[in-house]
């Protein structure tokens, strides 16, 4: 296996290059279990935050990092738009999202309790990478939904066309690969 060697939040890590499909490869970046990672990432991202009232990420690679934002924020809760549904939700609501490292259609809910909690609050939407922003942008359709506003979109690392995003803050850009493993230009 081949890897990308990068730097963030001060620290360094090997990413496995993954082929998504005959022409193109990702680094896989993972901070599940990477307490260093995720504590050094959160502190940086925070750094750069805009004024929010609510974190909110979509599940399940962003909960670390929206956790240990909250958690060194002194935030008492956080929201995480679920891929199902559960039975303890009330008044659910839901929108379709096709990731670039899933290949199927998935949805996003979110709770009607959590909902409510959003109206008209400062929403800040945080993932660990952002690529086609296709998780983002259904993320941000809960949160209109919800009545909530959108005053930022952050991520740990922007990859491909998400790093020419000026609306989207992150620490890192992350390069897309060619089957072989060589970073695209």
């Amino acid at each position: 296996m081949k890897f990308y060697e990068m730097q963030v939040a001060g620290l360094t890590r090997k990413l496995p290059i993954c082929p998504l499909s005959d022409t193109l490869s990702i680094a896989g970046f993972v901070i599940f279990g990477d307490q260093e990672l995720t504590v050094a990432c959160a502190r940086d991202l925070l750094k750069k935050a805009p004024e929010y009232d609510y974190i909110i990420t979509a599940e399940a690679k962003g909960i670390p990092l929206a956790h240990e934002m909250a958690r060194q924020q002194g935030d008492a809760k956080y929201f995480v738009a679920r891929k199902a549904t559960k039975l303890y939700m009330t008044d659910v609501f839901g929108v379709e999202v096709r990731s670039i490292t899933t290949d199927r259609v998935q949805h996003l809910y979110i709770d009607g309790d959590d909902a409510a909690l959003m109206k008209g609050k400062r929403i800040l939407v945080v993932d660990d990478v952002i690529s086609t922003g296709e998780s983002l942008r259904a993320v941000e359709e809960l949160v209109a939904a919800a009545g909530g506003n959108i005053c930022g979109r952050m991520a740990i690392l922007a990859e491909g066309e998400a790093a020419d995003r000026p609306d989207i803050l992150y620490l890192e850009k992350l390069p897309l690969f060619t089957p072989d493993g060589k970073p695209l230009a």
